[in-house]
């Protein structure tokens, strides 16, 4: 692919990450986050505390990339007919009609997802996987930039259900949001004594220029020497003796998906397996679920990584190069 394709594309996703920056005090690995997600049309769980800007964060994404966005509220009493709407008997007509619920949109902000219940919850299961919704044996497509951005509260927090792994396993990223230290607190006031943040906001690209980054993103040169080291990593971690429920092939694609991405915000045509280790943790660590109390964070993946020789390079400087990268995420 010609280089001067991918230096537009740069420039296209700068001026995204430099709109986001103004609207939400945000560092910018979370920013990055959220722009591969958006490039691999993948669905996005961010997880925060109450009041930490989890559904400001969805509207200045809406806002930023001109596109649709409608909001569930999770309560413990939504049903799956919330979501996704029903069959309505018209007596004019004699016949039914379609009430199209909010899925029917191109973001959908699932607000608490874990607040409601599990049944709810599996709503969304089909959209998220088929990009489709079957209601009463007949299935509806959604929009080509369908996007469940869903945010959850700390399984700490009262009144939560944990996601079924089922579920979890269709969120191409998980995002974590912390608490801002006090220069970040200041800025954030700083946004919101005249107006909202989003209130101000402009499309900064429109849907068809989206969908062309979408498309480019698939043409990042994945070589065949560093899908075997992906494929290796996740084969590893899935053997690791702590985890029970391992990595996916929908797992193993994604990360893939990830990495290409990630190239391209950073101005490349090709992938590196330092790609593979800096996406590993946001996208494949909400899909394992361990045997213990041991908890699944980058120096896991570093210590799985350690021992399979990365492309190109003698296993000697294995090590000392996978703990050089990790230490930049």
């Amino acid at each position: 692919m010609s280089d001067e394709f991918v230096k537009k594309a740069n420039q296209i996703l700068q001026k995204l990450r430099h709109q986001l920056n103004q609207a939400m005090v945000l560092d910018k690995w979370l920013v990055d986050q959220l722009l591969i997600s958006v490039l691999c049309r993948g669905h996005v769980l961010v997880e925060a505390a109450p009041g930490l800007g989890k559904t400001t964060l969805v509207k200045v994404l809406s806002k930023t990339l001109d596109l649709e966005y409608h909001r569930v509220q999770c309560t413990p009493d939504l049903m799956p007919s919330d979501i996704t709407g029903s069959n309505i008997f018209n007596p004019k007509e004699n016949e039914f009609t379609l009430h199209k619920g909010p899925i029917f949109t191109q973001i959908l902000l699932v607000d608490e997802i874990n607040r409601t219940s599990p049944r709810t919850q599996s709503a969304l299961l089909q959209a998220m996987a088929e990009n489709q919704v079957t209601l009463d044996r007949t299935s509806y497509p959604l929009d080509d930039q369908f996007l469940v951005m869903a945010t959850q509260n700390p399984l700490e927090c009262s009144g939560t259900y944990p996601l079924p792994e089922a579920q979890l396993d269709r969120f191409f990223i998980k995002m974590k949001l912390e608490y801002p230290n006090a220069n970040q607190l200041k800025k954030i006031a700083q946004l919101n004594l005249d107006h909202h943040p989003d209130q101000t906001l402009s499309p900064v690209i429109t849907t068809k220029t989206l969908a062309q980054l979408q498309f480019l993103l698939k043409r990042i040169t994945v070589k065949d020497e560093v899908v075997e080291y992906i494929s290796k990593i996740c084969e590893a971690v899935n053997k690791d003796e702590n985890i029970r429920i391992g990595v996916s092939p929908r797992g193993c694609i994604a990360l893939i998906r990830a990495c290409q991405a990630y190239a391209l915000l950073d101005g490349r045509s090709f992938v590196t397996p330092d790609d593979v280790l800096i996406m590993a943790d946001p996208v494949l660590t909400h899909r394992l679920l361990n045997t213990g109390d041991k908890s699944v964070d980058k120096r896991f993946y570093q210590n799985v990584a350690a021992t399979i020789p990365v492309p190109g390079m003698s296993n000697a400087n294995t090590a000392k190069k996978i703990s050089n990268m990790l230490e930049l995420v």
